[in-house]
């Protein structure tokens, strides 16, 4: 049972408190987190559970927002975790994005929903599409006439048609002229390659995304060709797990409209699908920057919308870069960005120029680090392919989609 949830800025401070029970928690627990954690140079990501002199504490780090929750009771560690992922995914959802100025705008509807997830320290409605029929979405019509009426709830005053159903996450009696489900396969490569082009990392973390417009209650089977090389799954509530503990399947009954099914992180990568070689060499007062681009193992999909960024030091007094693909521009924070698009089949892009260095330096002496951007559309690095999909408790058979993307995480070329 979970006793209060804190949402931190960047800096500490608390922007947001709800009690969840009786016993009221003092925001000095905050204080001391911060103090015993992120201001002594620990890792947030790396310390889930903490023990405070009075209190067990919960944390997940979201875009710069940490989500605290406090407990004096014995409870499963991985649940108190799993409900403040849930969270943040939940006002990611409505939100579009996190930091401080988006949560300081929408207080009354993030307290709106802590209300219907959570009742009493206990998770209760933890479904978006359920919670999106309960709460309406902040958009500029609900501000408009919140202002006209004076009522700022977005609280709606019918109950979804889930409350009715045995099955929490589905509304019942859900009819379709057109029965249709789409699946997605969406990855994201991060990977670190250090200054002699070899790759110290490379992970693979990737969701299942499913679009279900179905009428009724169907029964879903989804099975892979080769899932076992997926590693740390994490399922949506529909996933019954005994399938896949025995076979690799998952079976489900979904919820309508579009929701996650399953995200896993797969390890077993030792190259990636394009190569950056940047090459930096100092003298007089100059630095000479060189960056070549490249295909090195053909994915069979066409590698578009590829980005090279690095930070320029700050001895960099000014900088003349040219490509011979793309565009190359210097923003104000002396951000270096290389948009090239599609890798052409011709030649290599490349950049090269030169940067001028502060009066009295004569080499650079601090190298940047090159950040990766590129999109790959009907393919996953990973290797994951979906087998079969397989309906049943559905009068005619559905239409079903499959898509598969992968794009660049945290994609660093060190120089």
């Amino acid at each position: 049972m979970l006793q209060c949830i804190f949402l931190l800025s960047d800096s500490g401070e608390v922007m947001l408190e709800k009690q969840l029970t009786g016993q009221r928690v003092d925001r000095s627990i905050c204080t001391w987190f911060w103090e015993h954690t992120v201001s002594q140079g620990d890792s947030p990501k790396l310390q889930s559970v903490i023990a405070s002199p009075t209190h067990y504490l919960f944390q997940v780090l979201r875009e710069g927002i940490t989500f605290l929750a406090c407990t004096q009771v014995e409870m499963p560690p991985l649940m108190g975790i799993e409900f403040l992922c849930r969270v943040a995914d939940v006002l990611t959802d409505y939100l579009g994005s996190l930091n401080e100025d988006v949560i300081k705008d929408n207080f009354v509807i993030v307290y709106e929903l802590l209300d219907e997830m959570i009742d009493n320290g206990f998770p209760l409605t933890t479904e978006p599409n359920i919670l999106r029929e309960m709460i309406a979405p902040p958009n500029i019509a609900n501000k408009m006439l919140s202002v006209v009426t004076g009522n700022s709830s977005n609280v709606s005053d019918i109950l979804p048609g889930a409350t009715s159903s045995c099955i929490p996450w589905r509304t019942t009696n859900l009819k379709y002229a057109n029965n249709e489900v789409y699946v997605d396969l969406v990855e994201e490569m991060d990977a670190i390659i250090n200054r002699d082009g070899v790759m110290v990392k490379c992970e693979i973390y990737g969701e299942v995304q499913v679009n279900s417009h179905l009428s009724g209650v169907p029964d879903l089977t989804l099975s892979f060709a080769n899932p076992a090389v997926l590693d740390d799954v994490r399922f949506h509530p529909c996933v019954r797990f005994r399938p896949w503990e025995a076979h690799q399947i998952l079976s489900f009954v979904p919820p309508d409209g579009q929701f996650k099914l399953m995200s896993y992180r797969v390890r077993k990568l030792k190259s990636s699908p394009i190569y950056v070689k940047p090459q930096l060499t100092s003298d007089a007062g100059t630095c000479r920057v060189s960056v070549l681009v490249g295909i090195r193992n053909d994915p069979g999909k066409t590698i578009d919308s590829i980005t090279v960024q690095f930070q320029l030091p700050s001895c960099v007094l000014s900088a003349d870069l040219n490509s011979n693909y793309g565009t190359v521009n210097i923003l104000a924070n002396k951000t270096c960005s290389w948009t090239i698009g599609k890798i052409p089949k011709d030649k290599a892009p490349a950049m090269s120029g030169t940067l001028v260095l502060e009066t009295g330096l004569e080499r650079l002496h601090v190298f940047p680090t090159f950040q990766v951007g590129f999109r790959i559309m009907g393919v996953a690095l990973s290797g994951l392919k979906i087998d079969k999909l397989d309906l049943k408790n559905l009068p005619k058979p559905p239409y079903k989609g499959f898509r598969a993307l992968t794009r660049a995480g945290e994609f660093e070329v060190r120089s």
